[in-house]
């Protein structure tokens, strides 16, 4: 890059952080079509001309323990990445969600004088409040994805815009259920359950075995399911042992990454907690939402939660449309259970879809526009 072609610098720490950096990304491009843009980032960005510094899978890391073990790395690519920021100086620093990593980087580079935006407001109304101070000195502007925010945030003296949750474009209003069938070759008629345990190594590691304990008793139940599972390739391997250990070796499809297309196929699916249940939702999926975590990383994290919800779609529709088990309610046979009674309710069902075509329209905007729109006001101001 030329030091003329330097202009913004973005990073996005995981998978859903690289999705909503990409729009961005196309919303940048259609303003300034000889932008370019380097920092840390994944494929949608790389796809888009992004120049990525350290492999993003560096920083895809969740929970207490698991990052205090890998402290020491993500610390040093942050001390190094700030060096190059202050020594090369874009005209603004964009950092995408994963808060943990970007809001001390963005504090550092502000109180230095370089203009900062994070985009994707931080769960402070879910938990760990005490980020609204943090947020103040790190960010000149705050894009939101959720329209409550910009509000909450000025209340905290936080400057911020509503540019709608990009996913919400990406996703069609009515999925095509049939054409995704036919596209991973599934049966027409068929019911086909979607097991979706996480992006992370951390989230893998701690929920693949109990799906695919869940899906093992749910075709005992009716061995004419079927089943599959979207994997990032590089957790292929350690997903294919986990699914051999489980007896589902042959019963369970795992598809390359595809997460949409199995969201848009399946008629149920059993999903980590995350942004991929905004996604389900978006497809209108009905779902039932798992997590676990390490122990001592999940009491720090419990102790520090709001709001009775913990996946998005229930937040959302400040409702527990959608069962959550968490920890140690997230055994396979209660997975099994809530899974299959989804297949079992088609009114209930319907009801929901309705719940989700209304979340979907409330969260349907310009996102690319509004957020260079939003960029160009911080950067003339």
């Amino acid at each position: 890059m030329t030091a003329a072609a330097r202009q913004f610098a973005l990073v996005a720490g995981e998978p859903s952080g690289d999705l909503l950096a990409g729009l961005l990304l196309d919303g940048l491009r259609a303003r300034w079509p000889d932008m370019q843009a380097a920092g840390i980032g994944g494929p949608q960005m790389l796809a888009r001309g992004f120049e990525s510094w350290w492999p993003q899978d560096k920083l895809a890391v969740r929970g207490y323990v698991e990052v205090l073990r890998h402290y020491a790395e993500i610390a040093g690519i942050r001390r190094q990445l700030r060096a190059r920021l202050l020594r090369e100086w874009p005209q603004l620093f964009i950092g995408v969600d994963a808060p943990d990593f970007n809001l001390d980087l963005e504090a550092a580079l502000r109180s230095r004088g370089m203009k900062t935006v994070h985009f994707v407001c931080p769960s402070i109304w879910a938990w760990r409040p005490e980020r609204a101070e943090k947020l103040r000195a790190a960010a000149s502007h705050v894009l939101c994805i959720f329209p409550f925010e910009p509000a909450l945030l000025a209340a905290q003296g936080i400057a911020a815009s509503y540019v709608g949750h990009p996913l919400a474009d990406v996703v069609p209003m009515t999925p095509d259920q049939a054409g995704a069938r036919a596209a991973l070759g599934l049966g027409a008629h068929e019911q086909v359950v979607a097991l979706l345990p996480g992006s992370r190594r951390s989230e893998v590691r701690y929920l693949a075995a109990r799906f695919f304990a869940a899906a093992a008793l749910m075709h005992k139940a009716q061995p004419a399911l079927r089943f599959i599972a979207p994997i990032l390739p590089g957790l292929r391997a350690e997903v294919e042992q986990l699914l051999q250990a489980s007896g589902m070796t042959g019963r369970v499809t795992l598809l390359d990454g595809q997460s949409h297309a199995a969201l848009a196929a399946c008629d149920v699916t059993l999903i980590a907690s995350g942004t991929a249940t905004l996604e389900a939702a978006l497809f209108k999926r009905p779902m039932v939402i798992a997590y676990n975590m390490n122990r001592l990383s999940w009491r720090l994290m419990h102790r520090q939660q709001l709001q009775p919800w913990v996946g998005l779609p229930n937040i959302l529709c400040g409702d527990f449309v959608v069962p959550e088990l968490l920890q140690e309610a997230a055994t396979p046979e209660a997975l099994c259970e809530a899974t299959l009674a989804w297949l079992a309710s088609p009114d209930k069902v319907h009801a929901l879809q309705q719940r989700f075509c209304a979340l979907h329209a409330e969260l349907q905007r310009d996102t690319p526009t509004l957020c260079a729109d939003a960029i160009q006001k911080v950067l003339e101001g």
